[in-house]
């Protein structure tokens, strides 16, 4: 008995003391972004800023827009494969697009994407039958998607155009290439380890069986099309002189999307804007300024606002239906 209190009081503390590491470097990205931001931006020029949303031609933002539609589109895809790999096939497509686009757009712009997107899905996915021990199995698996698509672009990305992340790490080109072939290596790695045998991680309750070697490259497939949509519209939205390499735009908007993430702060705000300046400085500052506050619009606003509207609309059709919850196909009599 007192040996299992004393390990219940050392994983409290383990738990406790990351979670306060966690909050740190949170606040360490956030302050090092706000100062960052002061740096370039307290001289801004609004009027010259007002100028460049004036000049920019309406197509470059309907298909940035429809670039960032087709992001959101993949994203539903990590649900979808996420379901398939915990066993919840029963669940249809339309409900794991629904689940994914509301969580990640709230997740997005409220912060602390994990468990704001997590207790949306949990809302829609209960009604089928999953628990929370299902949606931490998916959150897992969607996470697992996200980051192999991250990986996978930035260890490219890095090993072909080392210079392009030098502006926002102040690394030697050559240590940057060297992370991004240890990254490539690390998923190849990955690769080759999941496709000899199936693999279980946790334990009791907690298992997941990782997805295979063929749909572990599925899994990267989606995550780099994702990042490819988002490059596309940030590509259509900034400044289009001086020309960039594509591969070099990416590399530094994933940079800027991981920083954003690390620092939980609500939709990114400052962190993703701060990195995006630093790494695309040769660009008029007031003209990336509003090509950066057209994206925002568009990948962050415009969906939480749809977002909302469809959680609301879901509610209020639960409500007056007075819709049976569906039991998964092992819980039927």
């Amino acid at each position: 008995m007192l040996a299992e209190v004393w390990n219940a009081a050392i994983a409290v503390f383990a738990r406790t003391r990351w979670s306060r590491i966690g909050l740190v470097l949170s606040a360490c990205i956030i302050g090092v972004s706000l100062a960052i931001l002061w740096r370039r931006l307290h001289h801004l020029d609004i009027h010259h800023v007002m100028t460049a949303l004036e000049k920019k031609p309406p197509h470059e933002i309907v298909l940035a827009a429809l670039a960032i539609a087709a992001s959101y589109a993949t994203l539903t895809f990590y649900d979808w494969f996420a379901l398939r790999t915990i066993g919840a096939r029963h669940v249809p497509y339309r409900v794991a697009a629904l689940a994914s686009f509301t969580g990640y757009s709230i997740g997005h712009n409220i912060g602390a994407t994990v468990f704001t997107g997590g207790a949306i899905r949990y809302r829609i996915y209960s009604f089928y039958g999953l628990r929370v021990l299902d949606i931490a199995k998916l959150c897992f698996v969607t996470g697992l998607t996200f980051w192999l698509g991250n990986l996978t672009v930035l260890g490219l990305g890095l090993a072909y155009v080392p210079a392009a992340a030098s502006a926002v790490d102040h690394l030697p080109a050559a240590a940057n290439r060297t992370v991004g072939i240890a990254a490539l290596c690390v998923i190849l790695s990955y690769v080759i380890y999941v496709w000899r045998q199936p693999r279980i991680v946790g334990a009791a309750r907690w298992q997941v069986t990782l997805p295979n070697g063929p749909l572990t490259l599925v899994q990267i497939l989606i995550g780099v099309t994702d990042l490819f949509f988002c490059s596309v519209a940030i590509s259509l939205l900034i400044p289009a002189q001086p020309p960039i390499d594509f591969v070099a735009l990416s590399v530094i908007f994933v940079f800027a999307t991981l920083f954003g993430f690390a620092s939980h702060a609500p939709g990114s705000l400052g962190v993703f804007d701060a990195a995006m300046l630093v790494g695309l400085h040769q660009f008029n500052r007031e003209e990336l300024v509003a090509g950066l506050l057209l994206f925002r619009l568009l990948y962050f606003i415009i969906p939480f606002t749809l977002a909302l509207a469809a959680v609301g609309a879901r509610e209020l059709w639960l409500a007056t239906t007075r819709a049976q919850p569906v039991a998964r196909p092992q819980e039927r009599p």
